[in-house]
């Protein structure tokens, strides 16, 4: 029998190459945040939106929540409180700064996921990396992450590298393209108003 995948949106940023809260974008008609989690929650038991303790706006208390427990860890703290709300669960995380991810790409992660690897993930057109903010994680790399944690190793992307992360090859050339920047927004805008 499966483990239980919940679902994970990571909003919990601030978003400083921006200059404007990244969530709160709209690319496709609404919050990218509220289009992020709308996409991940079809395939999810339950789905949480990850934020800092005092991140509040009409978008995120909108949706149910996962608090960071400690500051200053990036998206490893988003995981880690999502490992604590729910031990025994898969996480299939997805960052709030994808506009271009799609339901193609989830579901051949869902249907490759390997819950006997410590997570599942799909390697980066860029650099062949793993991508560890659109990954299935398991009980098992979020242990290994806390451990990386502690040594002051705050990259999941590394803890990735460091584990038996079941590898996938990239079914979309910029599916996974993060958008960071306001000349990324204005791209980004211009390929998406195109389709």
């Amino acid at each position: 029998m499966a483990r239980r995948l919940n679902g994970l949106v990571l909003a919990g940023g601030e978003s400083t190459r921006m200059q404007t809260d990244k969530a709160l974008l709209d690319y496709h008609g609404v919050p990218q945040l509220k289009w992020t989690y709308d996409l991940i929650d079809t395939y999810c038991e339950e789905t949480f939106v990850s934020v800092r303790a005092d991140q509040h706006d009409e978008v995120r208390d909108a949706l149910p929540r996962i608090e960071d427990t400690t500051d200053g860890l990036g998206p490893a703290g988003g995981l880690l409180a999502a490992a604590d709300a729910a031990p025994d669960c898969g996480w299939l995380v997805l960052a709030c700064d994808l506009p271009f991810a799609t339901p193609a790409i989830l579901e051949n992660l869902i249907k490759l996921r390997n819950e006997d690897c410590m997570a599942t993930a799909y390697r980066s057109v860029q650099n062949r990396m793993p991508e560890p903010l659109c990954a299935i994680w398991e009980p098992s790399g979020l242990a290994l992450l806390r451990e990386m944690v502690e040594k002051k190793l705050y990259c999941p992307r590394k803890t990735l590298m460091r584990g038996d992360t079941h590898l996938l090859e990239p079914i979309s050339a910029a599916g996974l393209d993060n958008i960071n920047t306001p000349a990324e927004q204005d791209d980004a805008r211009g390929v998406i108003g195109q389709r």
